[in-house]
Protein backbone atom coordinates (compact mmCIF):
# COMPACT_ATOMS: atom_id res chain seq x y z
CA UNK A 1 0.00 0.00 0.00
CA UNK A 2 0.93 3.30 -0.89
CA UNK A 3 1.80 5.62 2.31
CA UNK A 4 3.25 8.92 1.57
CA UNK A 5 4.56 10.49 -2.02
CA UNK A 6 7.18 13.29 -1.96
CA UNK A 7 7.27 15.33 -5.19
CA UNK A 8 10.06 17.89 -6.27
CA UNK A 9 10.24 20.24 -9.28
CA UNK A 10 8.19 18.02 -11.27
CA UNK A 11 6.11 20.00 -13.63
CA UNK A 12 4.66 22.89 -11.93
CA UNK A 13 4.84 21.04 -8.62
CA UNK A 14 7.80 22.71 -6.48
CA UNK A 15 7.72 20.50 -3.68
CA UNK A 16 4.69 18.79 -1.78
CA UNK A 17 4.43 15.83 0.44
CA UNK A 18 0.94 13.43 0.21
CA UNK A 19 -0.22 11.43 2.47
CA UNK A 20 -2.28 8.29 1.45
CA UNK A 21 -4.44 5.72 3.93
CA UNK A 22 -6.86 3.09 3.36
CA UNK A 23 -9.97 2.96 1.49
CA UNK A 24 -10.72 5.68 -1.80
CA UNK A 25 -9.26 8.40 -1.48
CA UNK A 26 -10.39 10.97 -4.90
CA UNK A 27 -8.45 13.57 -6.12
CA UNK A 28 -9.76 16.64 -7.75
CA UNK A 29 -8.77 20.21 -8.80
CA UNK A 30 -9.51 22.67 -11.56
CA UNK A 31 -8.05 21.54 -15.28
CA UNK A 32 -4.70 22.15 -15.54
CA UNK A 33 -3.73 22.48 -11.31
CA UNK A 34 -2.11 19.06 -11.83
CA UNK A 35 -3.94 16.38 -10.76
CA UNK A 36 -2.67 14.33 -14.12
CA UNK A 37 1.03 14.81 -12.54
CA UNK A 38 0.51 13.35 -9.38
CA UNK A 39 -0.20 9.96 -11.14
CA UNK A 40 2.41 10.80 -13.60
CA UNK A 41 4.79 10.74 -10.10
CA UNK A 42 3.61 7.59 -9.56
CA UNK A 43 4.20 6.21 -12.82
CA UNK A 44 7.96 7.55 -12.65
CA UNK A 45 8.23 6.09 -9.24
CA UNK A 46 6.93 2.59 -10.30
CA UNK A 47 9.42 2.45 -12.96
CA UNK A 48 7.18 3.81 -16.07
CA UNK A 49 8.96 6.09 -18.91
CA UNK A 50 10.13 9.34 -17.75
CA UNK A 51 11.61 12.37 -20.18
CA UNK A 52 13.76 15.49 -19.10
CA UNK A 53 10.52 17.50 -19.93
CA UNK A 54 8.96 17.21 -16.98
CA UNK A 55 11.79 18.63 -14.43
CA UNK A 56 10.50 22.38 -13.39
CA UNK A 57 11.69 24.99 -15.56
CA UNK A 58 14.93 26.62 -13.64
CA UNK A 59 15.81 23.15 -11.45
CA UNK A 60 18.35 21.14 -11.54
CA UNK A 61 16.86 17.66 -11.07
CA UNK A 62 13.38 16.44 -10.68
CA UNK A 63 12.58 13.92 -7.50
CA UNK A 64 10.49 11.87 -6.51
CA UNK A 65 9.80 9.35 -3.09
CA UNK A 66 7.43 6.97 -1.89
CA UNK A 67 6.83 4.85 1.33
CA UNK A 68 5.39 1.70 0.78
CA UNK A 69 3.69 -0.74 3.01
CA UNK A 70 1.75 -4.15 4.30
CA UNK A 71 4.23 -5.90 1.44
CA UNK A 72 2.49 -8.52 -0.25
CA UNK A 73 4.46 -11.74 -0.07
CA UNK A 74 5.43 -11.69 -3.83
CA UNK A 75 7.02 -8.27 -3.48
CA UNK A 76 9.29 -9.61 -0.65
CA UNK A 77 10.15 -12.62 -2.51
CA UNK A 78 11.13 -10.52 -5.40
CA UNK A 79 13.20 -8.16 -3.47
CA UNK A 80 15.35 -11.21 -1.94
CA UNK A 81 15.74 -12.25 -5.75
CA UNK A 82 17.07 -8.85 -6.53
CA UNK A 83 19.17 -8.83 -3.45
CA UNK A 84 17.13 -6.02 -1.60
CA UNK A 85 15.18 -5.02 1.34
CA UNK A 86 12.25 -2.97 3.36
CA UNK A 87 13.19 -1.35 6.08
CA UNK A 88 13.24 -3.20 9.82
CA UNK A 89 9.94 -1.56 10.47
CA UNK A 90 8.22 -3.45 7.10
CA UNK A 91 8.51 -0.29 4.72
CA UNK A 92 9.93 0.12 1.54
CA UNK A 93 11.42 3.20 0.04
CA UNK A 94 11.28 3.94 -3.22
CA UNK A 95 13.47 6.77 -4.97
CA UNK A 96 13.99 7.94 -8.29
CA UNK A 97 15.28 11.59 -9.81
CA UNK A 98 16.35 12.77 -13.27
CA UNK A 99 18.05 15.71 -13.86
CA UNK A 100 17.53 18.49 -16.19
CA UNK A 101 20.23 16.85 -19.01
CA UNK A 102 18.85 13.55 -18.60
CA UNK A 103 20.53 11.30 -15.93
CA UNK A 104 18.30 9.92 -13.67
CA UNK A 105 18.96 7.36 -10.54
CA UNK A 106 16.81 4.36 -9.14
CA UNK A 107 16.89 3.33 -5.36
CA UNK A 108 15.17 1.13 -3.65
CA UNK A 109 15.18 0.35 -0.12
CA UNK A 110 18.44 2.77 -0.31
CA UNK A 111 20.55 0.56 -2.80
CA UNK A 112 20.98 1.24 -6.39
CA UNK A 113 18.85 -0.56 -9.36
CA UNK A 114 17.92 -0.39 -12.78
CA UNK A 115 14.74 1.33 -14.60
CA UNK A 116 14.14 -2.75 -15.21
CA UNK A 117 13.81 -3.94 -11.34
CA UNK A 118 12.23 -1.03 -10.60
CA UNK A 119 9.43 -1.76 -13.37
CA UNK A 120 8.80 -5.12 -12.16
CA UNK A 121 8.72 -4.42 -8.70
CA UNK A 122 6.36 -1.33 -9.53
CA UNK A 123 3.78 -3.60 -11.38
CA UNK A 124 3.44 -5.75 -7.68
CA UNK A 125 3.24 -2.88 -6.03
CA UNK A 126 -0.01 -0.88 -8.16
CA UNK A 127 -2.23 -0.81 -11.32
CA UNK A 128 -2.63 2.24 -12.94
CA UNK A 129 -5.75 2.38 -14.81
CA UNK A 130 -5.91 6.20 -17.23
CA UNK A 131 -8.09 7.80 -19.05
CA UNK A 132 -6.65 6.09 -22.39
CA UNK A 133 -5.22 3.05 -20.34
CA UNK A 134 -7.58 0.51 -20.68
CA UNK A 135 -5.23 -1.25 -22.60
CA UNK A 136 -5.51 -4.73 -20.52
CA UNK A 137 -9.13 -5.07 -20.79
CA UNK A 138 -8.77 -3.96 -24.86
CA UNK A 139 -5.82 -6.95 -25.29
CA UNK A 140 -8.09 -10.42 -25.80
CA UNK A 141 -4.67 -11.98 -25.21
CA UNK A 142 -4.96 -10.92 -21.57
CA UNK A 143 -8.30 -11.87 -21.16
CA UNK A 144 -7.47 -15.58 -20.30
CA UNK A 145 -5.44 -14.57 -17.40
CA UNK A 146 -8.44 -12.35 -15.72
CA UNK A 147 -10.40 -15.42 -16.24
CA UNK A 148 -7.87 -18.10 -14.34
CA UNK A 149 -7.39 -15.58 -12.02
CA UNK A 150 -10.56 -15.14 -11.16
CA UNK A 151 -11.73 -18.99 -10.76
CA UNK A 152 -8.43 -19.84 -8.58
CA UNK A 153 -7.49 -21.99 -11.63
CA UNK A 154 -3.77 -22.18 -10.34
CA UNK A 155 -3.80 -25.69 -9.98
CA UNK A 156 -5.33 -27.32 -12.69
CA UNK A 157 -3.38 -25.21 -14.92
CA UNK A 158 0.05 -26.06 -13.45
CA UNK A 159 -1.11 -29.94 -14.11
CA UNK A 160 -1.22 -29.08 -17.64
CA UNK A 161 1.75 -27.20 -17.76
CA UNK A 162 3.68 -29.52 -16.48
CA UNK A 163 1.76 -32.27 -18.95
CA UNK A 164 2.63 -30.13 -21.83
CA UNK A 165 6.20 -28.98 -21.12
CA UNK A 166 6.96 -32.63 -21.27
CA UNK A 167 5.42 -33.22 -24.48
CA UNK A 168 7.31 -30.70 -25.43
CA UNK A 169 10.55 -31.93 -24.44
CA UNK A 170 9.96 -35.57 -25.97
CA UNK A 171 9.30 -33.72 -29.25
CA UNK A 172 12.68 -31.88 -29.06
CA UNK A 173 14.30 -34.66 -28.25
CA UNK A 174 12.20 -36.65 -31.21
CA UNK A 175 13.82 -33.74 -33.76
CA UNK A 176 17.44 -33.82 -32.40
CA UNK A 177 17.14 -37.35 -33.38
CA UNK A 178 15.47 -37.13 -36.94
CA UNK A 179 17.47 -34.01 -37.87
CA UNK A 180 19.53 -34.27 -41.09
CA UNK A 181 23.62 -35.33 -40.92
CA UNK A 182 24.73 -31.69 -41.14
CA UNK A 183 22.45 -30.20 -38.24
CA UNK A 184 23.39 -33.79 -36.34
CA UNK A 185 27.06 -33.02 -36.41
CA UNK A 186 26.55 -29.00 -35.27
CA UNK A 187 24.18 -30.35 -32.78
CA UNK A 188 26.35 -32.73 -31.43
CA UNK A 189 29.66 -30.44 -31.58
CA UNK A 190 27.66 -27.54 -29.63
CA UNK A 191 26.39 -30.48 -27.32
CA UNK A 192 29.43 -31.75 -26.19
CA UNK A 193 31.33 -28.79 -25.78
CA UNK A 194 28.31 -27.92 -23.52
CA UNK A 195 28.35 -31.33 -21.42
CA UNK A 196 32.24 -31.45 -21.05
CA UNK A 197 32.35 -27.99 -19.62
CA UNK A 198 29.62 -28.30 -17.37
CA UNK A 199 31.35 -31.73 -16.46
CA UNK A 200 34.34 -30.38 -16.14
CA UNK A 201 33.20 -27.65 -13.37
CA UNK A 202 31.32 -30.22 -11.37
CA UNK A 203 28.77 -27.86 -10.42
CA UNK A 204 27.33 -28.63 -6.52
CA UNK A 205 24.11 -27.72 -5.40
CA UNK A 206 24.57 -25.22 -2.78
CA UNK A 207 27.93 -24.36 -3.77
CA UNK A 208 27.86 -20.70 -4.79
CA UNK A 209 26.79 -19.84 -1.71
CA UNK A 210 29.49 -21.83 0.47
CA UNK A 211 31.98 -20.75 -1.81
CA UNK A 212 30.62 -16.90 -1.29
CA UNK A 213 30.87 -17.96 2.60
CA UNK A 214 33.89 -18.86 2.38
CA UNK A 215 35.28 -15.36 -0.10
CA UNK A 216 33.81 -13.66 2.97
CA UNK A 217 36.20 -15.61 5.49
CA UNK A 218 38.99 -14.70 2.76
CA UNK A 219 38.83 -11.25 2.50
CA UNK A 220 38.00 -10.75 6.29
CA UNK A 221 40.35 -13.64 7.56
CA UNK A 222 43.50 -11.44 8.96
CA UNK A 223 40.93 -9.48 10.80
CA UNK A 224 39.51 -12.51 11.97
CA UNK A 225 42.33 -14.27 12.99
CA UNK A 226 43.24 -10.65 15.26
CA UNK A 227 40.17 -11.01 17.24
CA UNK A 228 40.42 -14.57 17.83
CA UNK A 229 44.21 -14.04 18.97
CA UNK A 230 42.87 -11.40 21.45
CA UNK A 231 40.50 -13.98 22.52
CA UNK A 232 43.35 -16.43 22.67
CA UNK A 233 45.39 -14.36 24.43
CA UNK A 234 42.89 -13.64 27.30
CA UNK A 235 41.85 -17.28 27.81
CA UNK A 236 45.90 -18.19 28.48
CA UNK A 237 48.17 -17.43 30.69
CA UNK A 238 50.90 -14.79 29.75
CA UNK A 239 54.34 -16.77 29.95
CA UNK A 240 56.59 -13.76 29.50
CA UNK A 241 54.47 -11.46 32.25
CA UNK A 242 53.41 -14.24 34.58
CA UNK A 243 49.91 -12.51 34.23
CA UNK A 244 47.53 -15.75 34.69
CA UNK A 245 44.60 -16.06 31.87
CA UNK A 246 40.76 -16.27 32.17
CA UNK A 247 40.86 -20.22 31.72
CA UNK A 248 43.26 -20.19 35.24
CA UNK A 249 41.46 -17.94 37.48
CA UNK A 250 38.27 -19.21 36.69
CA UNK A 251 40.17 -22.46 37.41
CA UNK A 252 41.27 -21.32 41.26
CA UNK A 253 38.17 -19.61 41.34
CA UNK A 254 36.31 -23.07 41.16
CA UNK A 255 38.98 -24.69 43.48
CA UNK A 256 38.47 -21.87 46.04
CA UNK A 257 34.76 -22.29 46.11
CA UNK A 258 34.74 -25.46 46.16
CA UNK A 259 36.59 -25.40 49.65
CA UNK A 260 34.01 -22.58 50.50
CA UNK A 261 31.51 -25.08 49.89
CA UNK A 262 32.59 -27.82 52.58
CA UNK A 263 31.60 -25.41 54.92
CA UNK A 264 28.18 -23.85 53.55
CA UNK A 265 25.91 -25.88 51.10
CA UNK A 266 25.20 -22.05 49.22
CA UNK A 267 28.91 -21.95 48.39
CA UNK A 268 28.82 -25.35 47.23
CA UNK A 269 26.24 -24.66 44.80
CA UNK A 270 27.85 -21.86 43.24
CA UNK A 271 31.10 -24.04 42.97
CA UNK A 272 29.41 -26.38 41.07
CA UNK A 273 27.49 -23.67 38.60
CA UNK A 274 30.97 -21.69 38.19
CA UNK A 275 32.79 -25.72 37.27
CA UNK A 276 30.17 -25.51 34.47
CA UNK A 277 30.58 -22.15 33.48
CA UNK A 278 34.23 -23.23 33.32
CA UNK A 279 33.72 -26.27 31.20
CA UNK A 280 31.84 -23.73 28.66
CA UNK A 281 34.43 -21.77 28.38
CA UNK A 282 37.33 -24.10 27.92
CA UNK A 283 34.82 -25.62 25.10
CA UNK A 284 34.07 -21.63 23.49
CA UNK A 285 38.41 -21.65 23.96
CA UNK A 286 39.33 -24.62 22.11
CA UNK A 287 36.62 -24.05 18.98
CA UNK A 288 38.02 -20.42 18.93
CA UNK A 289 41.61 -21.74 18.56
CA UNK A 290 40.47 -24.38 15.99
CA UNK A 291 38.86 -21.84 14.10
CA UNK A 292 42.37 -19.33 14.41
CA UNK A 293 43.92 -22.58 13.31
CA UNK A 294 41.53 -23.04 10.09
CA UNK A 295 41.37 -19.73 9.19
CA UNK A 296 44.96 -20.06 6.63
CA UNK A 297 43.65 -18.31 3.64
CA UNK A 298 45.56 -16.25 1.27
CA UNK A 299 45.66 -14.18 -1.60
CA UNK A 300 45.93 -17.18 -4.01
CA UNK A 301 43.09 -19.50 -2.07
CA UNK A 302 41.05 -15.84 -2.42
CA UNK A 303 41.88 -15.90 -6.19
CA UNK A 304 40.48 -18.99 -6.39
CA UNK A 305 37.73 -18.67 -4.51
CA UNK A 306 37.12 -15.67 -7.18
CA UNK A 307 37.79 -17.43 -10.17
CA UNK A 308 34.98 -20.53 -8.99
CA UNK A 309 32.26 -18.23 -8.23
CA UNK A 310 33.16 -16.24 -11.79
CA UNK A 311 33.02 -19.34 -13.64
CA UNK A 312 29.47 -20.64 -12.00
CA UNK A 313 28.48 -17.82 -12.90
CA UNK A 314 29.28 -17.68 -16.39
CA UNK A 315 27.41 -21.25 -17.04
CA UNK A 316 24.37 -20.17 -14.85
CA UNK A 317 24.21 -16.95 -17.21
CA UNK A 318 24.97 -19.27 -20.25
CA UNK A 319 22.02 -21.37 -19.78
CA UNK A 320 19.92 -18.80 -18.78
CA UNK A 321 19.33 -20.61 -15.07
CA UNK A 322 19.26 -18.80 -11.26
CA UNK A 323 20.41 -21.99 -9.22
CA UNK A 324 22.84 -25.10 -9.17
CA UNK A 325 20.31 -27.42 -9.48
CA UNK A 326 18.80 -25.89 -12.59
CA UNK A 327 22.20 -26.16 -13.82
CA UNK A 328 22.48 -29.62 -13.50
CA UNK A 329 18.59 -30.23 -14.69
CA UNK A 330 20.36 -28.93 -17.88
CA UNK A 331 23.05 -30.53 -18.07
CA UNK A 332 20.74 -33.96 -17.77
CA UNK A 333 18.61 -32.29 -20.74
CA UNK A 334 21.76 -31.95 -23.00
CA UNK A 335 22.91 -35.93 -21.98
CA UNK A 336 19.50 -37.04 -23.16
CA UNK A 337 19.88 -35.07 -26.02
CA UNK A 338 23.02 -36.05 -27.07
CA UNK A 339 22.26 -39.57 -26.55
CA UNK A 340 19.05 -39.15 -28.75
CA UNK A 341 21.27 -38.17 -31.50
CA UNK A 342 23.54 -40.47 -31.31
CA UNK A 343 20.99 -43.06 -30.22
CA UNK A 344 19.55 -45.74 -32.30
CA UNK A 345 16.08 -46.06 -34.38
CA UNK A 346 15.12 -48.45 -31.26
CA UNK A 347 15.56 -45.00 -29.08
CA UNK A 348 13.57 -43.03 -31.44
CA UNK A 349 10.74 -45.77 -31.82
CA UNK A 350 10.88 -45.48 -27.99
CA UNK A 351 10.40 -41.65 -27.97
CA UNK A 352 7.54 -41.47 -30.46
CA UNK A 353 5.82 -44.45 -27.99
CA UNK A 354 6.17 -42.10 -25.33
CA UNK A 355 5.43 -38.56 -27.20
CA UNK A 356 1.88 -40.54 -28.01
CA UNK A 357 1.53 -40.74 -23.96
CA UNK A 358 2.60 -37.71 -23.32
CA UNK A 359 0.62 -36.09 -25.93
CA UNK A 360 -2.64 -37.77 -24.18
CA UNK A 361 -1.57 -36.43 -21.08
CA UNK A 362 -1.57 -32.87 -22.45
CA UNK A 363 -4.91 -33.46 -24.20
CA UNK A 364 -6.59 -34.51 -21.18
CA UNK A 365 -4.78 -32.07 -19.21
CA UNK A 366 -6.14 -29.22 -20.93
CA UNK A 367 -9.46 -30.53 -21.33
CA UNK A 368 -10.00 -30.24 -17.61
CA UNK A 369 -8.79 -26.82 -17.43
CA UNK A 370 -11.36 -26.44 -20.63
CA UNK A 371 -13.73 -27.53 -18.43
CA UNK A 372 -12.88 -25.13 -15.20
CA UNK A 373 -12.63 -22.12 -17.49
CA UNK A 374 -15.96 -23.08 -18.80
CA UNK A 375 -17.42 -23.20 -15.30
CA UNK A 376 -15.35 -20.19 -13.79
CA UNK A 377 -17.04 -18.38 -16.98
CA UNK A 378 -20.16 -18.79 -15.96
CA UNK A 379 -19.67 -17.42 -12.45
CA UNK A 380 -17.36 -14.14 -14.13
CA UNK A 381 -20.24 -13.36 -16.67
CA UNK A 382 -22.81 -13.36 -13.53
CA UNK A 383 -21.01 -11.49 -11.48
CA UNK A 384 -19.87 -8.94 -14.13
CA UNK A 385 -23.59 -8.95 -15.10
CA UNK A 386 -24.67 -7.88 -11.50
CA UNK A 387 -21.91 -5.22 -11.37
CA UNK A 388 -23.12 -3.34 -15.05
CA UNK A 389 -26.64 -3.98 -13.88
CA UNK A 390 -25.77 -1.79 -10.68
CA UNK A 391 -24.18 0.65 -12.64
CA UNK A 392 -26.95 1.28 -14.52
CA UNK A 393 -26.11 -1.00 -17.70
CA UNK A 394 -28.48 -3.63 -17.47
CA UNK A 395 -29.01 -4.27 -21.32
CA UNK A 396 -25.03 -4.83 -21.55
CA UNK A 397 -24.57 -7.96 -21.35
CA UNK A 398 -20.73 -9.61 -21.04
CA UNK A 399 -20.39 -12.83 -22.45
CA UNK A 400 -16.75 -14.64 -22.12
CA UNK A 401 -15.82 -16.54 -25.42
CA UNK A 402 -13.77 -19.83 -25.34
CA UNK A 403 -12.92 -21.46 -28.66
CA UNK A 404 -10.37 -24.40 -28.73
CA UNK A 405 -7.10 -23.49 -30.45
CA UNK A 406 -3.53 -25.67 -30.83
CA UNK A 407 -2.05 -26.00 -27.86
CA UNK A 408 0.03 -23.68 -25.98
CA UNK A 409 1.91 -23.02 -23.05
CA UNK A 410 -1.48 -21.45 -21.35
CA UNK A 411 -3.85 -24.34 -22.66
CA UNK A 412 -5.72 -25.29 -25.90
CA UNK A 413 -7.87 -22.29 -25.66
CA UNK A 414 -8.56 -18.81 -27.43
CA UNK A 415 -10.30 -16.41 -24.49
CA UNK A 416 -11.84 -13.18 -25.25
CA UNK A 417 -14.31 -10.84 -23.43
CA UNK A 418 -16.95 -9.28 -25.54
CA UNK A 419 -19.83 -7.47 -24.97
CA UNK A 420 -23.91 -7.11 -26.75
CA UNK A 421 -24.52 -3.37 -25.93
CA UNK A 422 -28.20 -3.50 -26.78
CA UNK A 423 -31.09 -6.67 -26.29
CA UNK A 424 -30.41 -9.21 -29.65
CA UNK A 425 -27.05 -7.70 -30.59
CA UNK A 426 -24.95 -10.40 -30.65
CA UNK A 427 -21.97 -9.88 -28.56
CA UNK A 428 -18.99 -8.80 -29.89
CA UNK A 429 -14.72 -7.70 -29.15
CA UNK A 430 -14.95 -5.05 -25.99
CA UNK A 431 -12.40 -3.42 -28.05
CA UNK A 432 -14.79 -3.09 -31.18
CA UNK A 433 -18.13 -1.84 -29.38
CA UNK A 434 -17.89 -0.48 -26.13
CA UNK A 435 -17.68 3.49 -26.23
CA UNK A 436 -15.63 5.37 -23.88
CA UNK A 437 -18.10 5.60 -21.03
CA UNK A 438 -18.60 1.85 -21.41
CA UNK A 439 -14.87 0.55 -21.19
CA UNK A 440 -14.91 2.39 -17.85
CA UNK A 441 -17.56 0.85 -15.92
CA UNK A 442 -16.99 -2.42 -17.49
CA UNK A 443 -13.24 -2.38 -16.31
CA UNK A 444 -14.86 -1.11 -12.96
CA UNK A 445 -16.86 -4.14 -13.22
CA UNK A 446 -14.42 -6.21 -14.09
CA UNK A 447 -12.04 -5.06 -11.45
CA UNK A 448 -14.58 -5.13 -8.65
CA UNK A 449 -15.01 -8.87 -9.06
CA UNK A 450 -11.78 -9.88 -9.45
CA UNK A 451 -10.63 -7.55 -6.43
CA UNK A 452 -10.79 -10.79 -4.41
CA UNK A 453 -8.27 -12.65 -6.16
CA UNK A 454 -6.45 -9.45 -7.28
CA UNK A 455 -2.68 -9.48 -5.58
CA UNK A 456 -2.08 -5.57 -5.94
CA UNK A 457 -3.14 -3.81 -3.14
CA UNK A 458 -3.34 -0.34 -4.91
CA UNK A 459 -5.37 0.55 -7.72
CA UNK A 460 -5.25 4.27 -9.51
CA UNK A 461 -7.97 5.73 -11.66
CA UNK A 462 -7.00 8.81 -13.69
CA UNK A 463 -10.02 10.05 -15.11
CA UNK A 464 -11.60 6.82 -15.68
CA UNK A 465 -15.12 8.52 -15.33
CA UNK A 466 -14.79 9.64 -18.82
CA UNK A 467 -18.22 9.97 -20.52
CA UNK A 468 -20.01 9.31 -17.52
CA UNK A 469 -22.36 11.42 -15.67
CA UNK A 470 -25.41 11.64 -13.36
CA UNK A 471 -26.57 8.27 -12.12
CA UNK A 472 -24.37 6.27 -13.74
CA UNK A 473 -21.53 8.48 -12.04
CA UNK A 474 -22.64 7.86 -8.78
CA UNK A 475 -23.51 4.05 -9.25
CA UNK A 476 -19.58 4.20 -10.05
CA UNK A 477 -18.51 6.22 -7.11
CA UNK A 478 -20.52 3.64 -4.87
CA UNK A 479 -18.93 0.95 -6.45
CA UNK A 480 -15.34 2.55 -6.25
CA UNK A 481 -16.06 2.66 -2.53
CA UNK A 482 -16.69 -1.16 -2.54
CA UNK A 483 -13.42 -2.26 -3.93
CA UNK A 484 -11.67 -0.05 -1.69
CA UNK A 485 -13.03 -2.04 1.18
CA UNK A 486 -10.42 -4.75 -0.25
CA UNK A 487 -7.76 -2.64 -1.70
CA UNK A 488 -6.70 1.14 -1.63
CA UNK A 489 -8.42 3.27 -4.11
CA UNK A 490 -6.97 6.62 -5.85
CA UNK A 491 -8.82 8.56 -8.27
CA UNK A 492 -8.56 11.22 -10.14
CA UNK A 493 -12.24 12.61 -11.01
CA UNK A 494 -13.76 15.64 -11.87
CA UNK A 495 -17.62 14.22 -11.13
CA UNK A 496 -18.63 15.13 -7.72
CA UNK A 497 -21.53 12.34 -7.68
CA UNK A 498 -17.70 10.00 -7.41
CA UNK A 499 -15.42 12.44 -5.17
CA UNK A 500 -18.57 12.61 -2.48
CA UNK A 501 -17.89 8.54 -2.29
CA UNK A 502 -14.02 9.12 -0.86
CA UNK A 503 -12.95 7.90 2.23
CA UNK A 504 -10.13 10.60 1.82
CA UNK A 505 -10.37 13.63 -0.43
CA UNK A 506 -7.50 15.75 -1.69
CA UNK A 507 -7.49 18.74 -3.55
CA UNK A 508 -4.94 19.71 -6.08
CA UNK A 509 -4.61 23.43 -6.66
CA UNK A 510 -2.73 26.37 -8.44
CA UNK A 511 -1.20 29.30 -8.14
CA UNK A 512 0.88 32.43 -9.19
CA UNK A 513 3.41 33.79 -7.06
CA UNK A 514 6.60 35.99 -8.48
CA UNK A 515 5.65 34.90 -12.36
CA UNK A 516 6.01 31.16 -11.46
CA UNK A 517 3.71 28.77 -11.10
CA UNK A 518 2.82 26.47 -8.27
CA UNK A 519 0.96 23.51 -7.41
CA UNK A 520 -0.28 22.42 -3.94
CA UNK A 521 -1.83 19.07 -2.72
CA UNK A 522 -4.08 19.36 0.70
CA UNK A 523 -6.18 17.08 2.54
CA UNK A 524 -9.48 18.45 2.94
CA UNK A 525 -11.74 18.90 5.97
CA UNK A 526 -15.61 18.10 5.81
CA UNK A 527 -16.15 21.37 5.22
CA UNK A 528 -13.69 22.25 2.79
CA UNK A 529 -14.99 18.74 1.33
CA UNK A 530 -18.45 20.48 0.71
CA UNK A 531 -17.26 23.56 -1.17
CA UNK A 532 -15.06 21.65 -3.10
CA UNK A 533 -18.06 19.24 -4.31
CA UNK A 534 -19.94 22.64 -4.84
CA UNK A 535 -17.80 23.81 -6.55
CA UNK A 536 -17.50 20.90 -9.48
CA UNK A 537 -21.15 20.49 -9.48
CA UNK A 538 -22.01 24.38 -10.38
CA UNK A 539 -18.39 26.07 -10.92
CA UNK A 540 -20.23 28.88 -8.24
CA UNK A 541 -20.22 27.71 -4.56
CA UNK A 542 -24.16 29.04 -3.71
CA UNK A 543 -26.27 27.53 -0.85
CA UNK A 544 -27.73 25.37 -3.44
CA UNK A 545 -24.93 23.86 -4.21
CA UNK A 546 -23.66 23.55 -1.04
CA UNK A 547 -27.47 21.56 0.24
CA UNK A 548 -26.59 19.22 -3.03
CA UNK A 549 -22.87 18.41 -1.89
CA UNK A 550 -24.33 17.68 1.25
CA UNK A 551 -26.96 15.38 -0.18
CA UNK A 552 -24.36 13.71 -1.91
CA UNK A 553 -21.62 12.66 1.35
CA UNK A 554 -24.87 11.87 3.28
CA UNK A 555 -25.68 9.26 0.39
CA UNK A 556 -21.83 8.46 0.04
CA UNK A 557 -21.60 7.54 3.72
CA UNK A 558 -24.77 5.72 3.95
CA UNK A 559 -23.64 3.50 1.12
Amino acid sequence: MLQSLHIENVAVIEKTDISFGRGLTVLTGETGAGKSIVIDAINALLGERITRDVVRSGADRAYIAGVFDELPQEVLAFLQEQELSPEEDGTLLIQRSLTADGKGSCRVGGRPTTVSVLRQLGRMLVNIHGQHENQALLQAERHVEYLDRLGELEGVKAEYVAAYREYCRIRRAIKAATMDEQEKEFRTAQLTQWITALEQANVKVGEEQELLSRRELARHGEKLAGYLRLVSAAMEDDESGGESGVLTRLTESVAALQAAGRVSDGLAELATRLQSALYDVQAIAEEAADFEDRLCFDENELNALEDRLALIGRLMKQHNVTDEQALLDTLAEMQTELASIQSSDAYLADLERQSDVAKEATIAASRRLTAARKQAAVRFEQDVQAQLSFMDMPHVHLAVSIEPTALTAIGGDVVEFLIASNPGEPPKSIAKTASGGELSRIMLALKSVLAQVDDIDTLVFDEVDSGISGRAAAKVGTLMRRIAAKRQVLCVTHLAQIAACGHTHLLVSKSVSAGRTYTAVDTLTEDARLQELARIMGGTVTDAALSAARELRLRAEEE
